[in-house]
């Protein structure tokens, strides 16, 4: 991996402070994409890029416009979701299920992935000012059970949620969470809270994919650990995909 690209990758990684972990910290024992592969960890994305031209008219957004409008997937966001999905395939990360928001844009945005049947939680929806305080926080308190619930024999699993409920939920260090993006969470498997891994802006996924696959078989290092991590053969990539995913490739 060259100098650049490593510098760009840790650029985009932000390990969550110390003060803001719900559980023990774990000891950074491996990679994160050899930890990944492993599964048991929750990838929680803002649904994504949208239709800028109506984000006044959304009444998630806007509670006082009476419209039913609601922003959809531009071309870009279609694209983001579509990459973010292969480059997973690619990397050898296996999503075992995925939870999305009953916003068309965040379904389409789980849909796009290309990982087989969505299902959407009522308790995902936007969060923000059409609802009240007490709703926005139970919302916020589902958001974080689903986090801190998952159990790692039940694989990856990637949520597709908004801004507001990230920013409820996790605090304000998600203020600025940009549409795609993901933040990687490591549950600690019994409910009793979780751990950020990293944060991962949504063209962040195709750059380490096309890092691994530059030169098959040589190693180049993993953006948070340091440590060599081996690139992969387009067989060995098929292998761990299996012919249902790479069959998906095809179809995206």
């Amino acid at each position: 991996m060259s100098k650049l690209l490593m510098l760009l990758v840790g650029a985009a990684l932000a390990i969550v402070p110390a003060a803001v972990v719900v559980s023990q910290p774990s000891p950074p024992s491996q990679g994160l994409l050899e930890k990944l592969r492993l599964g048991g960890y929750v990838i929680v994305l803002r649904h994504g890029a949208t239709n800028s031209a109506v984000a006044g008219k959304d009444p998630m957004s806007n509670p006082n416009w009476r419209s039913i409008v609601e922003r959809q997937l531009n071309e870009e966001g279609r694209a983001q979701a579509i990459e973010i999905g292969k480059s997973l395939r690619d990397l050898g990360i296996q999503v075992s299920a995925v939870v999305t928001s009953p916003a068309q844009r965040a379904v389409d945005t789980g849909r796009l992935l290309g990982f087989g049947k969505v299902s959407t939680d009522a308790d995902l929806a936007e969060a923000g000012p059409a609802v009240s305080a007490e709703e926005n926080n139970r919302r916020a308190d589902a958001l974080r059970e689903l986090v801190g619930f998952h159990k790692a024999a039940d694989g990856n699993l990637v949520i597709v949620t908004h801004k507001p409920n990230l920013v409820a939920a996790f605090g304000n260090e998600w203020s600025g969470v940009r549409e795609g993006e993901a933040s990687v969470f490591e549950p600690d498997f019994a409910g009793a809270g979780f751990r950020l891994v990293a944060r991962l802006p949504a063209d962040q996924w195709g750059r380490l994919a096309r890092a691994s696959l530059d030169v098959p078989g040589e190693e180049s290092a993993d953006p948070v650990s340091g440590r060599p991590i081996r690139r992969t053969s387009t067989e060995e990539r098929a292998a761990r995909r299996g012919p249902h995913q790479a069959g998906l490739d095809a179809a995206n």
